[in-house]
Protein backbone atom coordinates (compact mmCIF):
# COMPACT_ATOMS: atom_id res chain seq x y z
CA UNK A 1 0.00 0.00 0.00
CA UNK A 2 1.58 3.58 -1.02
CA UNK A 3 1.76 5.68 2.29
CA UNK A 4 3.39 8.65 0.93
CA UNK A 5 1.24 11.80 -0.52
CA UNK A 6 1.88 14.81 -2.26
CA UNK A 7 0.68 17.16 0.55
CA UNK A 8 -1.19 17.77 3.27
CA UNK A 9 -4.73 18.41 1.74
CA UNK A 10 -4.16 14.99 -0.01
CA UNK A 11 -3.47 13.36 2.62
CA UNK A 12 -6.20 13.99 4.41
CA UNK A 13 -8.57 13.82 2.04
CA UNK A 14 -11.76 11.57 3.13
CA UNK A 15 -10.73 11.64 6.47
CA UNK A 16 -12.15 15.28 8.19
CA UNK A 17 -15.67 15.60 8.79
CA UNK A 18 -16.66 17.45 11.86
CA UNK A 19 -16.88 16.70 15.53
CA UNK A 20 -14.07 14.34 15.19
CA UNK A 21 -11.60 13.53 18.12
CA UNK A 22 -8.22 14.16 17.11
CA UNK A 23 -4.75 13.10 18.98
CA UNK A 24 -2.07 15.25 18.10
CA UNK A 25 1.83 15.29 18.96
CA UNK A 26 3.70 17.70 20.07
CA UNK A 27 5.03 19.79 23.22
CA UNK A 28 4.59 23.60 22.47
CA UNK A 29 6.20 24.14 19.38
CA UNK A 30 8.13 20.94 19.51
CA UNK A 31 7.32 18.11 17.09
CA UNK A 32 3.95 19.52 15.86
CA UNK A 33 2.22 18.62 12.44
CA UNK A 34 2.30 22.01 11.64
CA UNK A 35 1.56 20.98 8.09
CA UNK A 36 -1.28 18.87 8.80
CA UNK A 37 -3.03 21.16 11.42
CA UNK A 38 -2.57 23.76 8.70
CA UNK A 39 -4.40 21.59 6.27
CA UNK A 40 -7.24 21.00 8.93
CA UNK A 41 -8.01 24.29 9.24
CA UNK A 42 -8.08 25.42 5.56
CA UNK A 43 -10.85 22.35 5.03
CA UNK A 44 -13.13 24.25 7.63
CA UNK A 45 -14.19 21.76 9.65
CA UNK A 46 -15.87 22.19 13.23
CA UNK A 47 -16.92 21.30 16.48
CA UNK A 48 -13.47 19.49 16.73
CA UNK A 49 -11.97 17.71 19.95
CA UNK A 50 -8.32 17.46 20.66
CA UNK A 51 -6.16 15.40 22.91
CA UNK A 52 -3.04 17.29 23.16
CA UNK A 53 -0.26 18.15 25.71
CA UNK A 54 -1.11 22.22 24.96
CA UNK A 55 -2.33 24.24 21.89
CA UNK A 56 0.60 25.24 21.02
CA UNK A 57 1.07 29.44 21.64
CA UNK A 58 -1.14 32.07 20.04
CA UNK A 59 -1.39 31.56 15.69
CA UNK A 60 0.93 28.59 16.22
CA UNK A 61 0.01 24.63 16.40
CA UNK A 62 -3.58 24.12 17.28
CA UNK A 63 -3.85 27.91 18.19
CA UNK A 64 -4.39 28.42 14.55
CA UNK A 65 -7.90 26.36 14.43
CA UNK A 66 -8.70 28.19 17.98
CA UNK A 67 -8.33 31.45 15.82
CA UNK A 68 -10.85 29.94 13.26
CA UNK A 69 -13.25 28.58 16.64
CA UNK A 70 -13.11 25.29 14.69
CA UNK A 71 -11.89 23.71 18.81
CA UNK A 72 -14.61 22.93 20.70
CA UNK A 73 -12.76 21.03 23.43
CA UNK A 74 -9.00 20.64 24.35
CA UNK A 75 -8.28 17.19 26.54
CA UNK A 76 -5.01 18.87 27.62
CA UNK A 77 -2.06 18.91 30.66
CA UNK A 78 -0.43 22.58 30.13
CA UNK A 79 -2.65 25.58 28.76
CA UNK A 80 -0.58 28.30 28.98
CA UNK A 81 1.27 31.10 26.75
CA UNK A 82 -1.59 31.18 24.53
CA UNK A 83 -4.35 34.14 25.29
CA UNK A 84 -6.73 33.09 22.96
CA UNK A 85 -6.99 29.59 24.63
CA UNK A 86 -7.76 31.63 27.87
CA UNK A 87 -10.33 34.01 26.73
CA UNK A 88 -12.42 31.40 25.25
CA UNK A 89 -12.18 29.25 28.41
CA UNK A 90 -13.36 32.20 30.87
CA UNK A 91 -15.99 33.28 28.49
CA UNK A 92 -17.11 29.65 28.10
CA UNK A 93 -16.79 29.18 24.39
CA UNK A 94 -14.26 26.26 24.96
CA UNK A 95 -14.12 23.13 26.70
CA UNK A 96 -11.20 21.66 28.66
CA UNK A 97 -10.55 18.73 30.22
CA UNK A 98 -7.47 18.62 32.33
CA UNK A 99 -5.24 15.61 32.72
CA UNK A 100 -1.82 15.28 34.20
CA UNK A 101 0.67 14.99 31.86
CA UNK A 102 1.87 11.34 32.61
CA UNK A 103 -1.86 10.27 32.55
CA UNK A 104 -2.03 11.83 29.18
CA UNK A 105 0.36 10.04 27.98
CA UNK A 106 -0.65 6.98 29.70
CA UNK A 107 -4.49 7.34 28.10
CA UNK A 108 -2.93 7.82 25.09
CA UNK A 109 -0.95 4.56 24.91
CA UNK A 110 -3.23 2.57 26.29
CA UNK A 111 -5.79 3.61 23.94
CA UNK A 112 -3.39 2.21 21.02
CA UNK A 113 -2.77 -0.90 23.05
CA UNK A 114 -6.97 -1.69 23.35
CA UNK A 115 -6.56 -0.66 26.79
CA UNK A 116 -10.14 0.87 28.04
CA UNK A 117 -9.35 2.39 31.12
CA UNK A 118 -6.14 2.06 34.06
CA UNK A 119 -5.80 3.19 37.67
CA UNK A 120 -3.27 5.88 38.83
CA UNK A 121 -2.44 7.43 42.21
CA UNK A 122 -1.63 10.44 40.48
CA UNK A 123 -5.14 12.91 40.86
CA UNK A 124 -6.44 11.59 43.66
CA UNK A 125 -8.07 13.81 46.10
CA UNK A 126 -8.27 17.05 43.35
CA UNK A 127 -10.13 18.17 40.97
CA UNK A 128 -8.78 15.56 38.45
CA UNK A 129 -10.51 12.71 40.42
CA UNK A 130 -14.06 14.52 40.22
CA UNK A 131 -16.52 12.38 38.80
CA UNK A 132 -14.56 9.47 38.56
CA UNK A 133 -14.15 6.29 40.02
CA UNK A 134 -11.77 5.85 42.88
CA UNK A 135 -10.84 2.15 44.14
CA UNK A 136 -8.63 0.80 46.87
CA UNK A 137 -5.54 -1.24 46.40
CA UNK A 138 -3.72 -2.39 48.86
CA UNK A 139 -5.01 -0.09 51.40
CA UNK A 140 -4.08 3.31 48.78
CA UNK A 141 -6.87 5.17 46.77
CA UNK A 142 -6.77 4.81 42.57
CA UNK A 143 -8.43 6.90 39.95
CA UNK A 144 -9.55 4.99 36.83
CA UNK A 145 -8.92 6.91 33.58
CA UNK A 146 -10.21 5.83 30.36
CA UNK A 147 -8.16 5.15 27.33
CA UNK A 148 -8.24 7.86 25.05
CA UNK A 149 -9.61 6.14 21.38
CA UNK A 150 -8.92 9.01 18.57
CA UNK A 151 -10.57 9.24 15.10
CA UNK A 152 -7.49 10.46 13.88
CA UNK A 153 -3.53 10.72 14.87
CA UNK A 154 -1.74 13.86 13.65
CA UNK A 155 2.16 13.29 14.02
CA UNK A 156 5.37 14.75 13.22
CA UNK A 157 8.66 12.96 12.90
CA UNK A 158 11.68 13.57 11.11
CA UNK A 159 12.47 10.42 8.95
CA UNK A 160 10.53 7.46 7.69
CA UNK A 161 10.84 5.07 5.13
CA UNK A 162 8.62 4.37 2.47
CA UNK A 163 6.35 1.86 4.68
CA UNK A 164 5.95 3.87 7.00
CA UNK A 165 8.85 2.89 9.77
CA UNK A 166 9.60 5.99 11.73
CA UNK A 167 11.94 7.91 13.27
CA UNK A 168 11.73 11.68 15.77
CA UNK A 169 14.22 13.30 16.31
CA UNK A 170 15.71 13.48 20.40
CA UNK A 171 13.11 15.65 22.27
CA UNK A 172 10.34 16.19 19.53
CA UNK A 173 9.28 12.32 20.21
CA UNK A 174 7.70 13.94 23.39
CA UNK A 175 3.78 12.41 23.06
CA UNK A 176 4.02 11.96 19.08
CA UNK A 177 3.97 8.11 19.72
CA UNK A 178 1.17 7.53 21.80
CA UNK A 179 -0.68 10.17 20.25
CA UNK A 180 0.41 8.30 16.61
CA UNK A 181 -1.15 4.81 18.03
CA UNK A 182 -4.49 5.70 19.68
CA UNK A 183 -5.98 6.69 16.69
CA UNK A 184 -8.21 4.77 13.73
CA UNK A 185 -5.96 6.62 11.09
CA UNK A 186 -2.53 7.94 11.64
CA UNK A 187 -1.05 10.63 9.57
CA UNK A 188 2.38 11.56 10.04
CA UNK A 189 4.61 14.40 8.65
CA UNK A 190 8.23 14.08 8.25
CA UNK A 191 11.35 16.02 7.08
CA UNK A 192 12.47 13.15 4.79
CA UNK A 193 11.77 10.07 3.38
CA UNK A 194 14.24 7.15 2.31
CA UNK A 195 14.22 3.75 0.94
CA UNK A 196 13.15 0.69 2.66
CA UNK A 197 16.08 -1.05 4.07
CA UNK A 198 17.78 2.63 5.01
CA UNK A 199 17.10 2.86 8.66
CA UNK A 200 18.18 0.81 11.09
CA UNK A 201 15.61 -1.74 12.53
CA UNK A 202 16.62 -1.15 15.66
CA UNK A 203 16.52 2.96 15.82
CA UNK A 204 12.40 2.77 14.94
CA UNK A 205 10.26 4.62 16.85
CA UNK A 206 6.85 4.11 15.57
CA UNK A 207 6.83 1.07 13.20
CA UNK A 208 4.85 1.43 9.91
CA UNK A 209 2.08 -1.18 10.98
CA UNK A 210 0.54 2.38 12.83
CA UNK A 211 1.01 4.33 9.86
CA UNK A 212 -1.66 4.84 7.31
CA UNK A 213 -0.41 8.06 5.54
CA UNK A 214 2.47 10.29 5.31
CA UNK A 215 3.86 13.42 3.48
CA UNK A 216 6.72 15.70 3.32
CA UNK A 217 6.85 18.39 5.19
CA UNK A 218 9.93 19.91 4.99
CA UNK A 219 11.71 22.62 4.75
CA UNK A 220 10.50 23.95 8.74
CA UNK A 221 11.11 27.55 10.19
CA UNK A 222 12.53 26.20 13.39
CA UNK A 223 10.65 29.02 15.67
CA UNK A 224 12.23 28.19 18.99
CA UNK A 225 15.70 28.26 17.66
CA UNK A 226 17.62 31.23 17.93
CA UNK A 227 21.10 32.12 17.04
CA UNK A 228 23.14 34.55 18.98
CA UNK A 229 26.29 35.33 18.36
CA UNK A 230 29.51 37.75 20.51
CA UNK A 231 30.52 40.48 18.27
CA UNK A 232 33.70 40.16 16.74
CA UNK A 233 36.21 42.47 18.96
CA UNK A 234 38.76 44.65 17.11
CA UNK A 235 41.97 43.65 16.91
Amino acid sequence: MKKLYPDAKAALDGLLRNDLLIACGGFGLCGIPERLLDAVRDSGVTGLTFASNNAGIDNEGIGKLLRTKQVRKMISSYVGENKEFERQYLSGELEVEFCPQGTLAERMRAGGAGIPGFYTKTGVGTQVAEGKEVKIFDGQEYVLERGIFADLSLVKAWKADESGNVIFRKTARNFNVPAATCGKVCVVEVEEVVPVGALDADAIHLPGVYVQRMIVGAPYDKKIEFRTIREREAA
